[in-house]
């Protein structure tokens, strides 16, 4: 009988090790398939930099505007918590309430920074005293304001040691709610980082996350935008386009104007409104026929942000105005952003990726300032991006992949002073509950009061 029973045990052993079952995460992983899209995935990451060196060598916008009007900016609105990509589900941040950002209150590594690939790195969640962020190993990761680790949750197996984890996630009901690189969309509680569910969709999801009516909507890599239900990850609805041709690492954009509509654009150009709860396309156009042929392959665009009645953003080498209802075009500037274009009052604020703080009048697209605010830094410091801004209490707030710091004047479009971050930021900083907080490449976390 004893014999019996450990060659049963033995059987068991051989079979659970077959599987490729990992018992921390609960993911059946061993598949001949899975084996070779995961090889497939880490070629395309080791390419990436060369598909973002060309991308990025079209259509540099250099030009001087001298301010001619006064700039009339609304109070600043506080926030009390940032809880997905883009502050809300219209990606409207607008000027929001920072009285100071002089003192570092916190400022603490916490993560590994273990691949050298360039990296679009998720910006953290805020909720009360609770800060939550990703390494570029999965590590989804909740600390305190002092920098003190509540709990951490990483649910890859050691198949997906190689590939680099580039997460995406929104707070909904105590619940984050994330997305990967890889295909993998799950939930985990807020409180304790305890995994609820998870869905393998087999495709790299390529947008930022939101989650509204129980439902979380996302695009993959191609370019699918679909719907699913936050109970268990189940597919409710989704919407096919045309895949691009070479996979880009930047996030697309999912905005929702209301509880019906759903507004999103993929990396083929196209924008388009859907109804929420079935999918059914209301318009579509293609944003991308001012760029040169096979310019789709390199598609880059900001966040969509929607304000009265209008979609804002910015796509290829330049940032356009659509109504929302028919999907016209209500105007179209050549100067473009990587950052979520800032509305307030009659203006647009945005900064260029090689540094031009611009200021546009809402309503008909005219450049009204325009300054290079990189100029403050020595000469050799000068060739860098902007990564991200944000508007707090008046003045924007801009960050450099080389780590730096630029505040300048929202109503004179002048930068006022920088300051040395050090680390590579190449994600959007936040404001939440009067704190300024920004996340390394390094996975380091700062913040300021």
């Amino acid at each position: 009988m004893n014999k019996l029973f450990f060659i049963s045990i033995f059987l068991l052993f051989i079979l659970f090790n077959n599987c490729s079952f990992d018992n921390k995460t609960g993911i059946w992983g061993g598949s001949e398939e899975e084996k070779r899209r995961l090889t497939e995935l880490e070629k395309e990451q080791k390419q990436v930099l060369d598909v973002i060196k060309v991308a990025s060598s079209e259509n540099i916008y250099s030009k001087n505007v001298i301010l001619k009007k006064a700039i009339n900016l609304s109070e600043p609105k506080k926030n009390l918590s940032w809880l997905m990509s883009g502050l809300n589900h219209q990606n409207f941040m607008g000027n929001i309430y920072l009285p100071n950002a002089q003192n570092i209150f916190l400022k603490k590594k916490i993560g590994k920074n273990k691949f050298s690939i360039s990296k679009n790195i998720t910006s953290p969640l805020v909720l009360e005293n609770n800060i939550i962020f990703s390494d570029d190993t999965g590590t989804i990761f909740n600390i305190n304001e002092n920098g003190k680790i509540r709990w951490k949750k990483n649910i890859y197996g050691k198949r997906y040691k190689k590939i680099y984890k580039n997460l995406t996630f929104a707070l909904n009901k105590n619940v984050i709610y994330v997305a990967d690189n890889i295909g993998f969309i799950y939930a985990i509680d807020f409180n304790n980082g305890k995994l609820f569910w998870i869905k393998n969709h087999g495709v790299p999801l390529r947008s930022n996350i939101k989650v509204l009516n129980n439902k979380i909507f996302l695009i993959n890599q191609d370019n699918r935008l679909f719907c699913v239900n936050t109970k268990d990850g189940a597919k409710i609805w989704d919407i096919r386009s045309i895949s691009s041709f070479i996979k880009v690492q930047n996030f697309l954009s999912v905005a929702m104007p209301n509880e019906d509509h759903v507004i999103a654009v993929n990396s083929s150009g196209d924008l388009f409104k859907a109804n929420i709860n079935n999918g059914t396309i209301y318009w579509s156009l293609n944003v991308s026929n001012t760029m040169l042929a096979h310019a789709t392959d390199f598609f880059k665009s900001s966040e969509i942000v929607i304000d009265d009645g209008n979609i804002i953003f910015s796509a290829g080498s330049s940032i356009s105005s659509y109504n929302l209802t028919s999907g016209l075009t209500n105007w179209s500037q050549e100067v473009s952003t990587r950052g979520s274009p800032i509305v307030d009052g009659n203006n647009i604020f945005l900064v260029t990726e090689n540094g031009y703080f611009v200021i546009l009048e809402k309503k008909t697209g005219k450049i009204i300032s325009s300054n290079n605010i990189l100029k403050i830094l020595k000469q050799r410091k000068q060739t860098t991006q902007i990564t991200g801004f944000i508007m707090g209490s008046g003045k924007i707030y801009s960050v450099t992949l080389n780590g730096f710091l630029i505040i300048s004047s929202a109503s004179t479009g002048k930068v006022e002073y920088f300051r040395k971050i050090g680390d590579p930021i190449t994600s959007n900083p936040i404001i939440s509950d009067g704190k300024l907080f920004i996340f390394t490449e390094n996975s380091r976390i700062i913040g300021f009061n």
